[in-house]
Parts: structure tokens; C-alpha cells; sequence
């Protein structure tokens, strides 16, 4: 391995989970990944180039505003996206310490982080998740700090008028995880009713290519119940395995061998009903499913 393919790989997973964090999705981050390795290799490898003294600061400059230019060719594609668009979702078996990978933002802190301006996220990520200073971030961004602390005014009381700050025990989240499948599986409405929130919303992301609740978010404990228990009721063989996605307690359904979804839950700050649920069906976001599904076996 040459120098210049260590220091990438050392930093890698850093720019993985910031580029992720301003993204939403493995293959895009993937792309700008690729585009940074080739700019740090061209860089490190010109003869007339000087050594770069900080590779961890041109790498993360590159990595970050390579994403947000890339953010004008993603807000294209969802436009003609069909029904509401969820991240995808970072999975890893329920066993699985999260450890390095705890800077991933949970499914729901990533759903309110799609409202803002792609400036106003990229600051907000940069100063809230991985600790950067104002001046730090302005480098970055190539804007003055003064700048930098107005955009990051504006994005945490866009976050915190959101997203509550609170996130239920892991060990509640799971449990309520569970509770929530075996009453949805058994087509107990009852129980359902009484574990979800009277504003309950459901978010159920099938791109178009895969079943999901319709073109919009669906509010209300009523109606969020009858259509799970519905949608229960339609659905043969399939199976539940517990995974985390972006660290929180998830259920990866499968049919067969084949993932169908992922399923994340938000929970009001008792723990003791369900605000928000997330569900994924685009199987063009389920490909870290198979991870899970092999780990099992």
C-alpha cells in the first residue's frame, strides 16, 4: 500500500459517516468518496505539487464540498421521487456495538436535517456531530465564521423546534420495537392503538418500486392502525430479524431470503408511545439488509 492510499484509508470512515450525514444514502456517498480519493491521489502524486502538511483537513474540505455540490443533482432526482424519501438506512446486527460508527445520526434527526438548506446542514453536522469550531467549519466551507455562526443559529432552532432532544434507552426502544411487531403481526388493534401516539405519523418509503402506505406521510393513531393491521393481514411469511440502523433498535423483515423492509421507531420522551415510524421499502435502499441476514446465519 503507497502513502497516498494509507492516509486515504486511515480517514476513510470519517468521510464515510460526514458524507453520509450530509447525503442520506450509501451510493451517493460512495460517488463523492471516489471523486475525493481522486483528487487526494492527483494532489499527492503531481510532480510540481508541495507536500500537503494537514491530509485529514484537505480530505474532510474535499469530501464535504464535494457532497454539497453534488446536492443540486440529488435534489433533481427527488423531485420526480415518488411518495415521501427516507435515508437509507445504516445496518448492523443487534449485537453489534456500534462504536466508531455512533457519529451516524439516528433515521429521524436525518429526516428533519432534509429541511435545511444543504449550507445550513453541512454546518450543523460539522459542528454538532463531529465537533468542529466555527472557524474550523468556515475553512472548510470556504465562508467567514461570522457566517458560519449564523448559519449554525439558524439550523439548531430549525432542529430543536423538530426534534425533541431526547432519544429513549436503547434497551426501551428495542422492547417497544417488539411490542410494536407482535401487535402489527398479530393483527391486534387494540394493542396497537394503545402503543401509538394520537399524532402518530408514518413514514413509509417504497420509492415507487416497492409497497408503501402512498404519496404521503399518514397521521393519526386511527388511521396509522388500520393500515398496518391491513397491510398485516396481506402480507404471508414473513420473518423478523432485530438489527440496529444508525445505532437505534430496528426489525429488518424478510420474505424468503429476500429483505422486504426496515422498520425504525421513534418514541415520545416516556418511552411509552410511538411518535414516528419509519419504514423502508425501496429495495434500493435495503442492500446493507443482506449484511444482517448473513451475520445470522
Amino acid at each position: 500500500m503507497d502513502e497516498a492510499t494509507e492516509v486515504f484509508t486511515s480517514h476513510r470512515e470519517l468521510l464515510f459517516s460526514m458524507v453520509y450525514n450530509l447525503l442520506g444514502t450509501v451510493a451517493d456517498t460512495e460517488d463523492v468518496l471516489q471523486e475525493t480519493w481522486l483528487a487526494w491521489a492527483g494532489r499527492h502524486r503531481s510532480a510540481g505539487a508541495g507536500p500537503v502538511l494537514h491530509p485529514r483537513a484537505y480530505l474532510v474540505r474535499t469530501a464535504v464540498n464535494t457532497a454539497l455540490a453534488r446536492r443540486t443533482e440529488i435534489s433533481r432526482r427527488r423531485e420526480s421521487y415518488f411518495g415521501p424519501w427516507l435515508p437509507e438506512p445504516l445496518l448492523a446486527p443487534a449485537e453489534e456495538d456500534p462504536g466508531e460508527r455512533a457519529e451516524a445520526v439516528s433515521i429521524a434527526l436525518l429526516v428533519v436535517l432534509e429541511t435545511l438548506t444543504p449550507l445550513e446542514r453541512a454546518v450543523f453536522v460539522l459542528h454538532e456531530v463531529f465537533g468542529y469550531s466555527h472557524p474550523e467549519t468556515a475553512g472548510i466551507l470556504g465562508r467567514t465564521p461570522a457566517a458560519v455562526r449564523q448559519l449554525a443559529h439558524r439550523a439548531r432552532e430549525h432542529v430543536r423546534a423538530r426534534r425533541p432532544r431526547h432519544r429513549a434507552d436503547p434497551a426501551v426502544r428495542r422492547q417497544a420495537t417488539e411490542r410494536f411487531a407482535a401487535a402489527v403481526g398479530g393483527g391486534d388493534l387494540d394493542a396497537l392503538l394503545r402503543l401509538l401516539a394520537p399524532d402518530v405519523t408514518l413514514w413509509a418509503d417504497g420509492g415507487g418500486k416497492a409497497t408503501a402506505a402512498g404519496a404521503r406521510p399518514v397521521h393519526g393513531r386511527g388511521q396509522v392502525a388500520r393500515l398496518l393491521v391491513g397491510s398485516a393481514a396481506r402480507a404471508r411469511g414473513v420473518r423478523v430479524r432485530w438489527a440496529t440502523a444508525n445505532g437505534d433498535p430496528s426489525a429488518v423483515l424478510f420474505v424468503g431470503e429476500a429483505p422486504f423492509a426496515v422498520l425504525v421507531l421513534d418514541l415520545a420522551a416516556d418511552g411509552e408511545q410511538v411518535t414516528d415510524i419509519y419504514f423502508v421499502t425501496n429495495p434500493d435502499k435495503l442492500q446493507g439488509a443482506n449484511s444482517v441476514a448473513a451475520e445470522e446465519n
